[in-house]
This record gives structure tokens, sequence and C-alpha cells, in this order.
């Protein structure tokens, strides 16, 4: 197990929202999701960064000497260094030096299963290096293995480049067939009038164990950052009949990288193309409203802040004090409080699922033949029947369907509509 040196960092230039406390907890949390063992966290506050090192030369003495003393193998930074500032800080430090997104790349290539999702994380780590090519970067033939390792030498430098340029054209066309293919899936979904429902939130928030409460699914879920990265969409079917399709998604976070986002885009469609979004918030996270604040940040990067949105404050379970007067003071009053893990106030997100989309519903009364026994089965299926009278004549049923079933059996002529 590789021992790793945190250094988190806030700059006095940065317009950032977040405490050096929050920055270097989360640098802690994102560390950890690895297999490194941390041996300190220290705490640097600049009134800039220096186009050198990002730091002052006094800190990075500092740094190295602690480095020196516990024997530590990698040094990670809170903020993104430039191909300069990491070797220089490389030879400053005689360590391996990465900076923040190189460990959320390094824990993306570490939780991607399917092959979608591979391609997704090399794509965004070939984007993240390609520009950071000099000479002693990351040999590409090493992505698989981890991030942060020295590569080439200058005589292999441009064919290191044209391979990245190869590889990145090769894996957007793969991608782009992907899309194609999630497009056309959603074109089925929508012709059959199938509401979408995405799952969005910070990560470790509890999107996945939501998804596994209402759809009895088995996605697996982890206290571990960004568990999810392959997405999974299932089908819920609510008390009044209708047919919705649930999706997890890839959690967010804070300064969550631009490239990242742009590789991930062929999954994060199912967020933009989503008829509500459901947020997923840790109540039990005093950071909850930074965690708000970065969520609404990227999904005004998607162009989806315009969806309606449905706000669940998770993780009820581990909150002694339930007046909530701190939370409903900070702009949450009308949301849903609920234990994912305990499936307490699971009904009350229910309803609301069901009022949200009831327009889509119709209360019909109807008779069929009693040769046509086949549609009874059919309606318990699709529909929600309330009452159903089986009389002489024929079979009389009481029922709401949504209005995308009614267009296919409208028609029937067997189907005689009461009201």
């Amino acid at each position: 197990m590789e021992k790793a040196l945190l250094i988190s960092i806030q700059l006095k230039t940065d317009k950032d929202y977040w405490r050096i406390e929050d920055i270097s907890a989360e640098l802690e949390e994102l560390a950890s999701s690895t297999s490194v063992e941390i041996v300190e966290n220290v705490i640097c506050i600049c009134d800039r960064a220096t186009s050198n090192y990002l730091i002052g030369k006094g800190k990075v003495e500092e740094i190295a000497f602690i480095a020196n003393e516990e024997s530590v193998d990698v040094v990670i930074f809170s903020h993104d260094l430039s191909g300069t500032q990491q070797r220089n800080l490389e030879n400053a430090l005689g360590r391996k030096t990465i900076d923040r997104t190189q460990l959320i790349l390094d824990i993306f290539s570490r939780r991607a299963r399917s092959p979608e999702g591979k391609m997704q994380v090399e794509l965004a780590q070939l984007e993240y290096l390609l520009p950071r090519l000099s000479g002693k970067g990351v040999m590409l033939s090493d992505l698989g293995g981890g991030i942060g390792t020295r590569g080439p030498g200058e005589t292999k430098l441009e064919l290191e480049r044209r391979s990245a340029r190869r590889k990145i054209d090769k894996l957007k066309e793969d991608l782009k067939n992907t899309r194609l293919h999630r497009a056309a899936m959603r074109k089925k979904r929508k012709n059959n009038n199938l509401p979408l429902v995405a799952l969005v939130g910070y990560t470790s928030a509890g999107k996945s164990t939501l998804l596994n409460l209402l759809t009895a699914s088995t996605q697996a879920t982890s206290e571990k950052l960004f568990t999810t990265l392959d997405p999974l969409s299932k089908s819920l079917s609510l008390a009044n009949g209708q047919n919705i399709i649930v999706s997890d998604t890839v959690g967010f976070l804070h300064n969550l990288p631009h490239h990242l986002i742009e590789a991930f885009k062929a999954t994060l469609e199912e967020v933009v193309e989503a008829d509500l979004l459901i947020h997923v918030l840790d109540v039990a996270d005093l950071r909850l409203i930074l965690h708000n604040q970065a969520v609404l940040s990227v999904l005004e990067e998607l162009g989806a802040l315009d969806k309606p949105i449905l706000v669940v404050l998770n993780k009820i379970d581990l909150v002694s004090d339930r007046s909530w007067s701190e939370v409903t003071q900070k702009g949450f009053t009308d949301s849903i409080f609920l234990s994912a893990k305990t499936g307490e106030n699971l009904d009350a997100l229910l309803a609301k699922l069901i009022e949200h989309f009831s327009g889509l519903m119709l209360s019909l009364k109807i008779t069929i033949p009693h040769s046509r026994m086949e549609l009874v089965d059919f309606f318990y299926r699709q529909a929600k029947i309330k009452k159903i009278n089986y009389l002489q004549k024929g079979i009389n049923i009481s029922l709401d369907i949504s209005r995308a079933f009614f267009n296919k059996i409208e028609k029937d002529k067997d189907i005689k509509i009461i009201y």
C-alpha cells in the first residue's frame, strides 16, 4: 500500500465558497477511496498561485521534509497542477506528485465495469494527459495500471502525442455510437410514453440505495465515493398504474473537471433527457448546502437546471435531531425527508411521484366481452383496476390507465368506453 501525503490548498484569489476545512476533508475522502495510507494532511493557505510550484518555495521545502521523514510514496494536491508545476514539484520532492483531477480519474478507473464506462474513463484520462506530455508525464501504456507514474523521454514525445490523439479520436467515435444507441432506446421509451426519472446528486448521497429501494434492484452500494459509474435504469410501477423508468447516474462533485463531464456525456444524457430529476442530498452531512450548490452548478453546465426537480433529503436514519430547524431555513422546506436505507418516508416520495405524473393517467369505465379475457390480464399488468364486475352481457371494469396505453386500446372494437 502506497503512503500518501495530502496537500490541501486554499488560494485567496479563488472565488470559491468552500472553506479550507471542507477542501481538506473531501481530499481525505477521495484519497481514502483508493488503496493509499494517508500519513498527513498539510494545510496550505496562499495569497495567490505561483507559476513554478503553485505554492511558495518555503512550503515546498516543508513538504519535502515531511515526505522524507514519513517515507511517502505519493504527494496529492487538492488543486489542479499544470504540467510545469507537476514536473517541478516531482523534481523538488523526489516523489510521484499528482493533483485532484488525477486522483479522481484514478478512482474512476477503479470503479468502471462496463465497456462504456471504461471508454469514458480512458477518454477523460487521455484528454487530461495530452497537454501535459512533455517528456515526464504518464506513459499511455500505463493508463490501465493507474495514474501519476513517470513517462517517456523526449525522443518518444511526438509518438506519444500522436498515439494519444488517435486513441482520443477512436474513443470519441465509439462513444458516439453508444450515444446513438442510447438515443434509440430513449425514442422507444418515448413512443411508449414511459416517463424517465433520473436520480442525481453528490457522490455518496445514497442514489443507488434509493434506486434499490424503489425498484427492488441490486445496484452495488458503498460509503466510498463514486461507487456508481455505469448507469442503471429500472422500471417502477406506481400505485395508480403509471409505469416509469428510474435511472441511477454517476455522482457529482465540487469543481468536477469539465473534461470529465464532457467524457461522460453519453451517460449524463439520461439527466438531460429526464422528465423529472430526483436530487438526493445527504442530510447528515454538514456540507449539505455546499453539496447542493455543487450539484446545481453541474446541472447548469449540462443545461438541465430548468428540469422539474424533486429534492430528497436522505439518510435521516443518521440524524438524531429531527427538528429540521436549520435545514428548513436553508431552502428545503418543500423537500422530502427520507431514509433509503430503512425505507422511512418512502410513501411520501411515491405519493409525490404519483402527483407529478398524474396528468399522464386517465380514469375510465369500460366494458369488454367475455371472449376477450386476455384483456383483463393486460389491464391488471398495465393499469390500476379499481373495480371489476363479471356480468352476463360482459365485463365492466373501472380503472386508471396511462394515456399511452389508452391510445393503443381505444380503437379496439371490443372495448366499449362508458366514460
